[in-house]
């Protein structure tokens, strides 16, 4: 397996981008006075453990390491750009990411199911296509959602980082110069991203809830929030195992709307965007081979 192919990703932040590494991780953020201010620090045991190999389990566990990780270079962004000195960490993180959850799984997965069932039962729909229809109102709630918030401004410049990351990583993925000038050519789609770790999930609830068939109302909310954590897993084999054979064309066919949506969530960086993306990219991999 190709080792650039596995090791390496990242995530937007406040006038920033945080570069994951195997053993390592960066995050370099634009300061208000132009400089870049950089934070390295060593990732979790989690991700050399044997969990981290199990198919299916290792998606799940990474995924909310991942985020949990992602919540504390955003906290360090705002802080840089505020000068305050919060810090995110220990239960109060996982506060803060289990009632994210909680409000995601509500938006994205109970309303939709209640809107399905409200089509069965006084529309008189058949199970199937009333499944259907919630998959349906799910996946337009994703786009809906990404494209509505990248309206704003500020969001709209974290996007633009998050496309220097997926620039920064095509570059060196393509053996290329790591300067400014040569990433800003590379594409600001990339495979394993995050948005299309959304899409896939997504997709993957439409298919799997629709054959479910026909399910009392609370048994149809329960195996909505039950049925998550598994699809996750599944959807991130997806994306590992599509990543790994982009030299195949099928594969190539089947990630384009994965790609896609990708053009919601990623803007064209600067220059100064890309320097900042460079930046963390060279410093973790600078930390990965000092270890």
């Amino acid at each position: 397996m190709d080792d650039k192919l596995v090791s390496y990703g990242g995530q937007a932040v406040i006038e920033g981008v945080m570069m994951r590494g195997r053993k390592t991780y960066a995050v370099a953020m634009r300061a208000p006075d132009g400089n870049i201010a950089i934070k390295v620090e060593k990732l979790g045991g989690i991700y050399k453990s044997g969990l981290a190999k199990i198919p299916v389990l290792r998606g799940l566990i990474l995924l909310w390491d991942s985020l949990g990780l992602g919540m504390r270079a955003l906290t360090d962004s705002a802080n840089l750009q505020t000068g305050g000195d919060e810090k995110l960490e220990g239960p109060m993180l996982y506060l803060i990411l289990g009632l994210t959850f909680l409000v995601a799984i509500g938006i994205f997965f109970l309303v939709p199911a209640g809107v399905g069932w409200l089509s069965e039962h006084f529309l008189q729909w058949n199970a199937w296509w009333s499944n259907f229809l919630e998959g349906v109102i799910r996946l337009l709630l994703l786009i809906g959602y990404l494209w509505g918030i990248g309206l704003a401004p500020d969001i709209a410049r974290v996007f633009a980082y998050h496309g220097a990351e997926h620039k920064t990583i095509n570059a060196y993925e393509a053996g290329a110069d790591m300067t400014p000038a040569a990433v800003a050519k590379y594409s600001v789609e990339h495979p394993r991203c995050g948005t299309a770790f959304l899409l896939t999930l997504i997709v993957l609830s439409l298919f799997f809830f629709t054959i479910l068939g026909p399910l009392p109302f609370v048994w149809r909310l329960i195996s909505r929030v039950v049925m998550i954590p598994i699809l996750a897993g599944i959807a991130y084999e997806y994306l590992r195992w599509t990543a790994n054979h982009l030299n195949i064309s099928f594969v190539r066919l089947i990630i384009t709307p994965n790609l896609a949506l990708q053009h919601l969530t990623t803007r064209e960086p600067d220059e100064k965007m890309l320097e900042v993306a460079i930046s963390a990219f060279q410093t973790m991999r600078k930390a990965e081979q000092e270890i």
